[in-house]
């Protein structure tokens, strides 16, 4: 008999009863699956789940027109993929403010006494921010929080749209990150269709991937049959399959997910939740794990309460967490406190005290930074912390490296300070070998032989030869880092080559490289050479702020760069603004007197001055351009309606969220301040405004409703010279105040 095979153009359409049929399965299945892996309440056996899947996957073989992205038969994708994309996140995905507890005493009756000093911190951060700040003799008043267990995993953002899964991606640098859909699909606590009768047009899912200890031990003990090298910890491995190119591997692994926040459209509001705590639920409602161990707080003490009990308990749990997540459960002030640039001002993570080990000192090195800065590193026998093994610490400074008294063959105590980075915490010199001498730093660079200087009042040590091989390496691979010209393929190896081999003697020389000398290094090939010179040649269009970043100035970091960049258009306005008019830098906001004073002295090195001009020979123009700012994306520097204005915001608008608000000061040209002053030129004032504006009005300072601020955007809009009225003047529907 001659086997034959029908082409989707001769094979019968479905009928109605089979795609009855295919959407009850689907709808059997999905139920089965989230009371399996989500509820932990199995409803069908084993067996019967079975069966339905394969009746499932049979109606979908003989009619493909069944088959639907929510179908539990397309979780598993089929080929692997050829590589990640890079995708931008619809909402930035901060990382959270770390605070750390340490044990200030064990009393034998109640446990630990924990010092509480970075809560108490933070929490005085989140009522002055409010304007809620009690004055001298008023009790402090209490907002209520959601104390979350702080998952160690990996951070994913889920999309929907219209309930339907459409990306998911990794947190990346919070603006951007690489999209994993397929793989995530894989995990059965991530739901393909949300459980909801109305769902929005869309939705943001933030939550934690994590490998369970269960079956982060029998990964493991796989691998070591294979003889294959096993994982450090759970979320190392969580991260590692996360990126693997093969969804069938990552299903392989059995991955779970705990959703902890969402964001909706500004516009939708059918049973839009208005806190923290609402959110949690929601999720539940919309079929996601959520962690069961949250914990409305409706004090700080109740806070404490929550994280002495979970450090006590965490050994209890099927998963690792490394602290508490504490969040403010009103989302409206959780969008009156806003965020810094990297994180959450209404959130903060309480980190559980780092693990410590004893280790034996082996020796003393000395590391040489890029701006000279000499760093002793305690190099000891290996011990594991956090689950990795760690072999050198660093010792901050001089005064560090005396305050422990080190001595040769020292026993001391290590641990991770945020389960991240080694640090010597003490040194048990009971047992210090006798004879043992003591350990500092050279009194000579150990990279050029310079002797080190350290200057009156530092802390730091430094090498001050400008040729110093190692601070041409640590400039190199500054400027190419991803914050900075984002130079892709030249990595810490090629540098140390280039540098090695006297193949660059500044940054500018990179831009002299060509394809045959690359092409002639290790483990550069003709391929790797040419796009190497493509992403030098590519790295000269790269804003002006990164390329200021670039550069290395002392204090001078990203988020300060941009400070600068928005209101010096190019490298030469501001070495002009540095030498004579230091106070047009320090009236920038956030920048203050040190900062002004180490770009008074780069500006005034000629070796500094000297690369500037041969980086413009090379063709970087060290200038901001059109490309800085695209359509919709905010004014050049100095450019806008609002450009020369700070505005403070306080209390709740009508409509705009502060965050919302904040955006369309700034993309009209103006800077928002958190605090009021004589520079001040609008304080925009909502519902429940505190201190900020009767300081205001005792300063004299213009304030604007919602309303106003929208007609001074909408009046200097539509004046075409760009000049600005003066504060405080009238405004169409806006009487001075």
């Amino acid at each position: 008999m001659t086997a034959f095979s029908l082409s989707d153009d001769e094979r019968p359409a479905a009928t109605p009863v089979q795609h009855t049929r295919a959407i009850e399965l689907r709808r059997l299945l999905a139920r089965a699956a989230h009371a399996y892996y989500v509820l932990d309440a199995p409803e069908l056996e084993d067996a019967v789940y079975d069966r339905l899947y394969r009746e499932l996957e049979e109606l979908e073989r003989r009619h493909p027109e069944l088959v639907t992205a929510d179908s539990p038969t397309q979780r598993v994708g089929g080929a692997p993929a050829q590589g990640f994309s890079s995708v931008e996140h619809r909402i930035p995905l901060f990382s959270l403010k770390n605070g750390f507890v340490q044990a200030k005493s064990k009393d034998s009756s109640e446990g630990k006494v924990w010092d509480w000093v970075e809560l108490e911190a933070w929490y005085t951060r989140l009522l002055r921010e409010l304007d809620r700040l009690p004055t001298a003799g008023e009790p402090r008043p209490d907002l209520t929080m959601v104390s979350e267990l702080k998952i160690d995993g990996n951070a994913l953002a889920l999309s929907y749209e219209h309930g339907l899964l459409v990306r998911a991606a990794t947190r990346g640098d919070g603006e951007r990150g690489e999209e994993i859909t397929a793989n995530v699909r894989t995990i059965q606590a991530v739901p393909l269709r949300l459980q909801l009768e109305d769902p929005p047009p869309w939705v943001e899912v933030r939550g934690e991937a994590l490998i369970r200890d269960d079956t982060f031990a029998e990964i493991n003990a796989e691998r070591l049959g294979r003889n294959e090298a096993p994982f450090a910890n759970p979320r190392n491995a969580c991260a590692g399959t996360l990126r693997q190119l093969d969804s069938q591997v990552v299903a392989s692994r059995r991955l779970d997910f705990f959703a902890y926040t969402l964001h909706l459209p500004d516009d939708w509001r059918p049973a839009r939740p208005s806190s923290q705590w609402d959110s949690l639920q929601w999720l539940a409602a919309a079929g996601f794990r959520v962690n069961p161990n949250a914990e409305r707080c409706a004090d700080l003490a109740a806070v404490e309460t929550f994280f002495s009990a979970w450090e006590t308990r965490r050994s209890e749990l099927a998963y690792a967490t490394d602290g508490v997540v504490v969040k403010l459960d009103d989302l409206r002030l959780q969008d009156s406190a806003g965020f810094t640039e990297t994180h959450p001002r209404w959130a903060i993570a309480l980190k559980y005290p780092a693990e410590e080990a004893p280790s034996r000192l082996l020796r003393l090195a000395a590391q040489v930074g890029r701006t000279g800065t000499v760093t002793p590193v305690a190099e000891f026998e290996p011990v594991q912390l956090a689950g990795t093994s760690v072999s050198r610490a660093t010792l901050h400074n001089a005064d560090r490296l005396a305050e422990l008294n080190l001595h040769a063959g020292d026993t001391i105590v290590v641990r991770k300070a945020g389960e991240i980075i080694p640090e010597v915490v003490r040194v048990l010199s009971e047992l210090r070998p006798a004879g043992a001498r003591p350990l500092e730093l050279p009194s000579h660079c150990p990279e050029c032989s310079s002797e080190l200087v350290r200057e009156e009042g530092e802390a730091a040590t430094r090498c001050v030869n400008s040729s110093c091989p190692a601070i041409l390496r640590g400039a190199l691979r500054h400027w190419v880092s991803k914050a900075a010209l984002d130079v892709d393929g030249l990595g810490g190896k090629l540098v140390e080559q280039l540098v090695d081999r006297g193949l660059v003697a500044s940054i500018a020389d990179l831009y002299r490289l060509d394809r045959a000398l690359l092409a002639s290094l290790e483990r550069m090939g003709d391929k790797s050479a040419e796009n190497l010179v493509a992403a030098l040649a590519a790295s000269k269009a790269q804003p002006w702020h990164r390329q200021l970043y670039g550069l290395g100035i002392h204090h001078v970091g990203a988020v300060n760069a941009k400070a600068l960049a928005r209101v010096f258009p190019s490298v030469a306005a501001l070495g002009t603004a540095a030498a004579e008019h230091p106070e047009a830098i320090t009236a920038v906001f956030g920048i203050g007197a040190e900062i002004a004073e180490s770009l008074r002295q780069w500006f005034g090195t000629l070796a500094n001055r000297a690369l500037v001009a041969e980086l413009a020979g090379l063709g970087l123009s060290l200038a901001a351009s059109q490309s800085d700012h695209p359509a919709g994306g905010g004014q050049a520097p100095g450019g806008g309606p609002l450009a020369g204005l700070s505005f403070v915001l306080t209390g709740t608008l009508p409509s705009l969220s502060r965050s919302a608000a904040q955006a369309l000061i700034e993309a009209a040209g103006g800077k928002v301040s958190g605090s009021v002053s004589r520079k001040t030129s609008y304080v925009v004032a909502g519902e429940e405004a505190g201190s900020k504006l009767g300081k205001a009005e005792t300063l004299g300072v213009a304030v604007l409703d919602e309303a106003g601020l929208r007609d001074l955007l909408e009046a200097l809009a539509s004046v075409e010279s760009g000049q600005l009225p003066t504060p405080g003047t009238a405004l169409p529907s806006q009487p001075p105040p």
